[in-house]
């Protein structure tokens, strides 16, 4: 791959949709409420590139995005609770094991039940692990929209099997988008768990 090439690529609507997508994390890493603006305009971006390849469903998963980031302003602002137990800023919190049991247990069934169809009825490449992938993006997601610190875990299992996924179809760049992802991830599961330490201090004053 040739530097003009990278340089192509930054200044396309693709490279524009990454870079955004970095600063969405990069936020969201700071609990910064900006990170659902930065995330939903590199959503709106990478809708319209893989609508106009006539990918749909690839599009309608960006709807969903695009959806659970307006949720995610709002239960970052007001879906916490005050001491008088008004609406206030959401805190980081943990789920119990039940919680993940039933998370993990249904992006696995939701996954085999796109492969079957996906293997049916296209001709996807590498059907269960994009199915896996898809719907793991799907359900982490909204545990970022409720702060529940775990997601970095989801999200760092979730990018390692989508690097593998974007590079065995060549494609290079996305490939190393992730990489930098996972760099990020270990950055975020730090602070986010400095932050349930502070919160735990100042209750316990």
């Amino acid at each position: 791959m040739t530097l003009q090439s990278l340089l192509d690529y930054f200044i396309s609507l693709e490279g524009l949709a990454s870079v955004l997508a970095i600063v969405y994390l990069m936020l969201a890493i700071k609990q910064n409420v900006w990170c659902w603006v930065a995330g939903i305009a590199s959503t709106a971006i990478f809708m319209y590139v893989v609508f106009n390849a006539s990918l749909y469903m690839e599009a309608g998963l960006q709807v969903f995005y695009i959806v659970i980031s307006f949720y995610g302003i709002w239960q970052w602002k007001y879906g916490g609770k005050d001491e008088k137990n008004n609406p206030d800023e959401l805190k980081v919190s943990r789920w119990p094991l039940k919680n993940h049991i039933v998370a993990v247990a249904t992006i696995v069934a939701l996954a085999l039940v796109s492969t079957y169809l996906l293997e049916k009825y296209t001709d996807a490449a590498l059907p269960f692990i994009d199915s896996l992938t898809t719907w793991g993006g799907i359900v982490t997601t909204y545990m970022v929209a409720k702060k529940i610190f775990e997601n970095w875990h989801y999200w760092f299992v979730i990018d390692s099997i989508s690097i593998y996924l974007f590079y065995s179809r060549e494609l290079y760049i996305f490939a190393g988008l992730f990489a930098i992802y996972l760099v990020l991830i270990v950055f975020g599961f730090r602070e986010w768990k400095r932050s349930m330490q502070t919160q735990a201090a100042d209750v316990n004053v």
